[in-house]
């Protein structure tokens, strides 16, 4: 599966694999490694990455070898989904990883998770403030939004058709 998709939060990870693959934390900084994972929309087959999430500039050893996972998983992607969290609000983080995600010329949609209810509709509306041209409201833990989600994701991907012939041998 050619076409890749970093997450940067590992409970959307998980529903997106359909399974509970990557350690899912209340604590950030748990994932440290690139997680791969197979997925399936509408009949378009995809590789997820889950990531680390970004600190740019922090000497921390693990920060530092999260910076660098996430690197090589903006560079495999094809689409990148930028996570960031409606409770916390546009933070300093979220800023410079938009800076970055902006220089890739690659298709970034912005998801902001935990809007589960009509008062965290409203707040998500501050991350239009990152100046991307896309942007999805979901919740992580029940799997809200997701599909709008998905639909447009892989909008971007070519159906691969099973060589029938193949399959026959």
């Amino acid at each position: 599966f050619p076409v890749t998709i970093p997450t940067l939060k590992s409970t959307l990870f998980n529903i997106l694999v359909e399974q509970r693959k990557a350690i899912v934390d209340d604590f950030s900084g748990v994932t440290r490694d690139r997680h791969y994972g197979k997925s399936e929309w509408i009949g378009k087959e995809f590789t997820v990455i889950d990531t680390g999430g970004y600190v740019p500039d922090s000497e921390d050893i693990f920060e530092s070898a999260i910076r660098s996972q996430v690197k090589i998983a903006i560079s495999e992607a094809d689409v990148l989904l930028f996570m960031v969290d409606v409770s916390a609000g546009i933070t300093e983080l979220d800023k410079d990883f938009a800076d970055i995600l902006r220089r890739t010329k690659k298709p970034v949609y912005v998801v902001v998770n935990k809007v589960d209810n009509i008062n965290r509709e409203f707040q998500s509306h501050e991350f239009w403030g990152l100046g991307f041209k896309e942007m999805f409201t979901i919740s992580s833990a029940n799997g809200s939004g997701t599909g709008e989600l998905l639909d447009q994701v892989v909008s971007h991907f070519e159906v691969i058709e099973e060589d029938v012939d193949a399959k026959a041998d």
